[in-house]
């Protein structure tokens, strides 16, 4: 049986794809490790109450992010051939935003998260995938990450909104608005 622990990062560095050796703290591994969570999100959220459609969709969403992630923690001299977020992957959140918006009373103001729960979960995720994003766009900077995970990223954040603002007009719950006096 193999062990889980390798003990290779109790000294603060981990292995890059490719065998580099990073600090914990690195700004790749901030962007990939923001990306882990945003899966971990998702997962929270498929497990509440959504279709069986949005649930499909969100277990793409999943794939798509573990290329994300593999992406961010590619050292830049991987040898390793990875897989890329095709612009097909960035199409079919397009066209979902769009149905949903199409179905949706157009925006008065911010929206504050609340109920449902899915539809609160769906903010945490989208508050996660712009930090994820913001830390995509460092790593952008300084190596090579293809532009397409940094427009995937920033589609599933609106994605994410939308699906919020869905999941509570499939509740019969109106958008609760920030209204500043």
């Amino acid at each position: 049986m193999s062990k889980i622990y390798t003990k290779t990062g109790d000294t603060g560095t981990t292995a890059l794809i490719g065998g580099a050796r990073v600090p914990k703290d690195s700004p790749q591994v901030e962007a990939y490790g923001a990306v882990d969570e945003l899966i971990s999100w998702i997962g929270v959220l498929r497990a509440h109450k959504v279709s069986d459609t949005q649930a499909a969709l969100l277990r793409r969403i999943q794939e798509c992010l573990m290329t994300c992630a593999a992406l961010l923690a590619a050292g830049d001299n991987t040898k390793k051939k990875l897989p890329g977020i095709a612009g097909n992957d960035i199409d079919i959140l397009e066209k979902a935003i769009d149905a949903m918006q199409n179905n949706l009373p157009p925006l008065k103001a911010f929206v504050l998260p609340a109920a449902p729960p899915a539809a609160a979960l769906c903010h945490v995720a989208r508050s996660v995938c712009r930090r994820a994003e913001r830390g995509a766009v460092t790593v952008a900077r300084q190596s090579a990450l293809p532009e397409n995970a940094l427009i995937y990223l920033n589609r599933l954040s609106d994605f994410l909104f939308s699906l919020a603002r869905q999941l509570s007009a499939d509740a019969g719950i109106a958008d609760d608005y920030w209204l500043p006096e």
